[in-house]
């Protein structure tokens, strides 16, 4: 049986985005199913053509950020997005909070799945790693 990771991303900033996609790449990687379930915040991070930025005060450095992650050669968010996808990273959408966040399927990016929170947790209850970002 092939171990499972489950992540929950419930914010949308810069190290929000890339964090789930560090981990879940790598896992897949190693072999593991993945599946990250975007909740609240978390959501815009799902919809064609964002730029998650820095937090707060940080944020006017977010473009700093990128350029020395691509001088160091570290892939940006939408080069992660696309490897995790290749790798068959699963990304759900929580549908009760696209409906309070007034996001459609329309706005999502392709492969998205919308599931609402009893789904994911079927799919969580067995898994060895669950993490939670937010």
């Amino acid at each position: 049986m092939t171990e499972k990771m489950v992540m929950v991303v419930s914010e949308g900033s810069f190290d929000k985005a890339m964090m789930p996609l560090i981990m879940g790449t790598t896992a897949a990687s190693m072999g593991m199913e993945v599946h990250v379930f975007y909740t609240f915040f978390g959501l815009k991070l799902l919809k064609k053509g964002v730029r998650p930025k820095l937090k707060g005060i940080m944020r006017p450095f977010t473009g700093m950020m990128e350029r020395k992650m691509k001088r160091l050669k570290v892939p940006g968010f939408e080069e992660m997005m696309a490897q995790a996808k290749d790798l068959g990273v699963n990304f759900h959408a929580c549908s009760t909070s696209m409906t309070l966040m007034g996001i459609s399927e329309r706005d999502l990016r392709e492969g998205v799945k919308v599931l609402g929170a009893s789904a994911f947790l079927n799919i969580a209850a067995d898994a060895k790693v669950n993490l939670f970002i937010g």
